[in-house]
């Protein structure tokens, strides 16, 4: 599971001063009944295989590229850009790095956060960004009751957390749905957002990425799954395409292949991904998502800001640095994101074409 999971490695730069890793060793095979010259000869060509093995891991950790099977190397391997440096200047600068052209009606999607005590973005940290593009913030009424299942008062919550402040401000589905088709899927032929979605010809999706009580981890592919999904949206992906009245009770691997199924629709209807970048920013890594108004305290220390155009190869390398401190103070998320089979979002995800698992990851850091 592992060798699939970690799916990139960190350049030189951003290891030292982040994390560090350890290879393996791999156990000789049985030579069976050998003389002793064959025996030499043999071990003598196993090291010159396993220094040149070595060598090639080397040069894939020095650009921070997983070197998969052959068969299993996208065209066009995404790149992820990462900075330490969680602040306004740090976001500004790994949002540049993407080198996107926003159009002239641009959405920015992020969670408004439950009150009282979510840990969703902080206007101060996201202002800038959000000005720079001339965005107007969006979002989608919940499902589940709180301050932010009704239009009114989704309102109310928006302007006390500061959004309104810094940008225009939207709830997509305050006049219901519109649906997009979903191609490919296993579990959605049809998936529905807020009936504003269409108003806007590009999105800048910023994410909290943390934990979360039902799908192990929440990021990008959520952001624009349950996110963008108008209140009868989310029953649909929640009860994977069996109800829009009734979120509960559904199966788990058809809601986490349904929110991979709805990511898609939206891809594919912004031109295939060409008019949606991803933001996500990890900290406050609670084991709980920003819909918690009374979430745990993070355990673990704050990461930092990744971008990428590919949601899959952002939540991919978001896991893998949680995974990076499994044995330390990430236990308790990655023990979150494995009790709830969250990984088979970003499995299915990639099977049904939203993105690649495999990636590059790119430190902009000076």
């Amino acid at each position: 599971m592992r060798k699939r999971l970690l799916s990139a490695l960190l350049t030189v730069s951003l290891i030292s001063m982040v994390f560090s890793g350890c290879g393996q060793t791999e156990n000789p095979s049985d030579r069976g009944s050998q003389t002793t010259q064959d025996i030499v000869q043999s071990v003598s060509e196993e090291d010159e295989e396993t220094n040149a093995d070595e060598q090639a891991q080397e040069d894939n950790q020095m650009t921070g590229i997983n070197n998969p099977a052959k068969d299993d190397t996208p065209s066009e391997i995404p790149v992820v850009y990462m900075t330490t440096d969680i602040s306004p200047e740090g976001l500004m600068a790994v949002y540049e790095d993407l080198n996107w052209e926003p159009g002239e009606n641009v959405a920015v999607k992020l969670s408004t956060g439950e009150p009282p005590a979510s840990n969703y973005l902080r206007p101060e940290l996201i202002g800038e960004l959000v000005q720079s593009v001339n965005g107007t913030i969006v979002e989608c009424n919940t499902a589940y009751g709180g301050s932010r299942a009704e239009t009114a008062m989704h309102y109310q919550v928006a302007e006390d957390h500061g959004f309104t402040a810094i940008a225009d401000f939207q709830i997509l589905d305050e006049d219901g749905s519109m649906i997009l088709p979903v191609t490919g899927g296993t579990q959605l032929t049809e998936n529905y957002v807020g009936a504003a979605f269409a108003d806007y010809d590009s999105y800048l999706v910023l994410s909290h990425f943390k934990g979360h009580a039902m799908a192990g981890f929440g990021g990008a592919i959520k952001n624009i799954s349950i996110g963008l999904g108008s209140s009868e949206g989310k029953y649909w992906i929640h009860s994977g395409g069996t109800s829009l009245t009734n979120p509960w009770g559904g199966n788990q691997d058809a809601f986490l292949e349904s929110m991979a199924e709805a990511g898609k629709s939206v891809s594919d209807y912004l031109g295939n991904g060409e008019q949606i970048v991803y933001i996500n920013v990890m900290n406050r890594l609670s084991v709980d998502c920003d819909c918690d108004g009374n979430p745990a305290e993070p355990d673990m220390h704050d990461i930092g800001i990744l971008a990428s155009t590919d949601p899959v190869a952002l939540d991919q390398a978001c896991v893998d640095l949680i995974y990076e401190q499994r044995d330390g103070d990430g236990a308790s998320l990655v023990n979150r994101i494995e009790s709830r089979n969250g990984l088979h979002t970003l499995e299915h995800a990639e099977e049904i074409g939203l993105g690649s698992r495999i990636y590059e990851l790119k430190s902009i850091n000076e």
